[in-house]
């Protein structure tokens, strides 16, 4: 299905038999989603009830983003949306989900606002986090089947998530880290030093450019867990820019020097591969311009 779906009707009819009948490929479950998201539009005004009637001449259309340009979010770019799927790029700074110290200003809760927008059964599912202070990359789901369907099928849905990492010191070559995290009464994750002691983690990482200062890494994950680039950062003796939990002891560009940059995926309904990317923050590279 296209943004730009449009038809012209040719004889009387009732708003959802019509939607049966133009998209008799979907199925009819999926039919009533896209028009109670509000996803249709009947002469340019969105519509969700299901026995609206359709006169000859009316102009049908669907659209993949559901709502309007009324609700304004604060660090939140939405870079795709379509029935199942809401990918964002956040901004440092902002919550993924509430916390005991934040409750409102978060990307979830900005999400739902603005599928509620349009209806207010809309609901909006997490899928996976990023910390607080680090930017980027983001997947949402807008139901609980694609929800669930990445979650329970995480490692072979997500075939690349990457990161650019701004690290203390000079890393000179590339490397993999492989370690079992877990996390002590004080929420720091770290590396045990003894195998199956937490849940293993992997990351790899590439140099893209270093001085004796400071490196700029690409880093891509086989795993997901909290903390992990950051733990594992310090770990080789290279923390993160900005990162004084794990070691950090240098605040050269103001916040935390890792930005998720690419998420590759597989689309929960579709099946089809999709790719998402962010820049990478100019400040990242500012170290290496001097």
């Amino acid at each position: 299905m296209n943004r730009n779906d449009e038809w012209i009707v040719k004889e009387p009819n009732e708003l959802l038999k019509y939607l049966y009948e133009v998209l008799s490929s979907r199925s009819r479950n999926s039919v009533k989603g896209i028009l109670s998201r509000g996803q249709v539009l009947v002469n340019g005004k969105v519509s969700t009830q299901f026995n609206d009637p359709l006169n000859p001449g009316d102009r049908v259309q669907i659209h993949a983003r559901v709502a309007t340009n009324e609700v304004k979010m604060t660090g939140v770019t939405i870079l795709h949306e379509d029935n199942d799927l809401i990918v964002i790029e956040k901004e440092p700074g902002l919550l993924s989900i509430a916390s005991e110290d934040e409750k409102h200003l978060t990307a979830y809760r900005q999400l739902t606002d603005y599928v509620r927008n349009v209806n207010q059964k809309n609901r909006i599912f997490v899928v996976h986090r990023l910390d607080r202070d680090t930017s980027g990359v983001m997947v949402f789901a807008k139901n609980k089947e694609a929800q669930q369907t990445l979650q329970n099928s995480w490692q072979e849905s997500v075939h690349e998530r990457a990161y650019i990492a701004l690290v203390e010191g000079a890393v000179k070559k590339d490397g993999t880290v492989t370690s079992w995290l877990t996390e002590n009464k004080m929420f720091m994750v770290y590396s045990s030093p003894r195998p199956n002691d937490g849940k293993k983690a992997i990351t790899h990482y590439k140099v893209l450019q270093s001085n004796k200062n400071f490196s700029l890494l690409q880093v891509n994950l086989d795993t997901g867990r909290k903390n992990q680039i950051r733990v594992h950062m310090q770990d080789i003796g290279h923390p993160v820019v900005g990162d004084k939990k794990y070691g950090s002891r240098n605040n050269v560009i103001g916040r935390l020097g890792l930005h998720a940059n690419a998420i590759e995926l597989k689309h929960p309904t579709t099946g089809e591969s999709m790719r998402f990317e962010s820049k990478t923050p100019a400040s990242f590279t500012r170290p290496f311009n001097k």
